[in-house]
């Protein structure tokens, strides 16, 4: 079983194990609600536990041969930290995949994560990301080492490679409006395969795509975005892969975060489970499978303006 699938495997252990619980809290309330007597609670309670446990150790059991395979790891058996950018993306990266990214322009990046992803010499990528950075930086180096076979995107500007190579016809681009890229993204990670929109209608954008009159205007069916993986950029997380955005810098992060099959994430605060305001929480660790922590950023900035003297 390669590293990959091992991730998705711990993924739909956890979601198992949550199903269960929700079953056997189900059960109970029903019980509690129904039954009046105390001896009767107490008996009843226990079956539906017993009933819950049951099913799930069931279906632990019988996952591995639905898929093939009979090997299996134990619940949250692996912490999600990993000790750098190029350790996170062992193993899980390969050729041809498609890679959804977090960030506007250089802003909000995973800096490290991108780097580790040029290193790992994996090509014809697809990139699902507002921009590919700029020369030399971000997603730019993934364009100079021609990884990157498709581009998903909604902005071209400001990378000199990224334009020489659609215009040569090296590289392949779907343009997408902005709006519209976060909403596959999100759409992709809430398990919705399509939505309607009026954004592109009537321009090449719109060809090629099922159009449908609502309310007397037409709109286009977009499809949602379900990435191989997600690489994405937080300010703050905890050891469980809870993640807190900073600003602007949270831009297309957290979509990006959901529609990822596997999520890593790089994040410059590294706190222990529970330091962090549940409230505040804008990408919960459900998603993210693996965390590099990266204190010091370079963070570059794009387009430096400053006020004359």
């Amino acid at each position: 079983m390669g590293n990959l699938e091992r991730i998705v495997v711990l993924d739909w252990d956890f979601r198992v194990r949550n199903a269960a619980l929700c079953l056997e809290s189900f059960a109970l309330r029903t019980i509690l609600y129904l039954v009046k007597f105390d001896a009767l609670r107490l008996c009843f309670g226990g079956i539906a536990r017993g009933a819950a446990c049951l099913a799930y150790y069931t279906a632990r059991i019988a996952a591995p041969r639905l898929r093939g395979g009979t090997e299996r790891l134990p619940i949250l058996s692996q912490s999600k930290i990993y000790p750098d950018a190029h350790t996170a993306l062992a193993g899980i990266v390969e050729d041809g995949m498609t890679i959804a990214v977090g960030g506007f322009g250089l802003c909000g990046i995973p800096e490290s994560l991108i780097t580790a992803l040029r290193d790992s010499g994996k090509t014809s990528l697809t990139i699902a990301s507002n921009n590919a950075g700029i020369d030399n930086y971000g997603l730019g180096l993934l364009l100079q080492t021609r990884q990157v076979r498709k581009m998903i995107s909604s902005y071209v500007g400001e990378n000199r490679e990224f334009e020489r190579q659609f215009l040569a016809g090296t590289l392949e681009v779907e343009f997408c409006p902005q709006g519209t890229l976060a909403e596959r993204m999100r759409a992709g990670g809430a398990g919705i395969p399509g939505f309607y929109t009026r954004t592109g209608v009537g321009t090449s954008v719109a060809e090629g795509k099922e159009h449908r009159e609502f309310d007397g205007h037409t709109h286009i069916l977009e499809r949602g975005i379900r990435a191989d993986l997600a690489l994405v950029k937080a300010w703050k997380g905890d050891a469980a892969g809870n993640l807190i955005y900073r600003k602007t810098a949270r831009n297309f992060n957290p979509n990006a975060a959901t529609c990822g099959r596997v999520t890593v994430a790089e994040v410059e605060i590294l706190v222990e489970i529970g330091e962090l305001d549940a409230d505040q929480v804008h990408t919960p660790g459900i998603f993210v499978q693996r965390i590099v922590h990266n204190p010091a950023p370079e963070k570059r900035i794009e387009q430096r303006t400053t006020r004359k003297g």
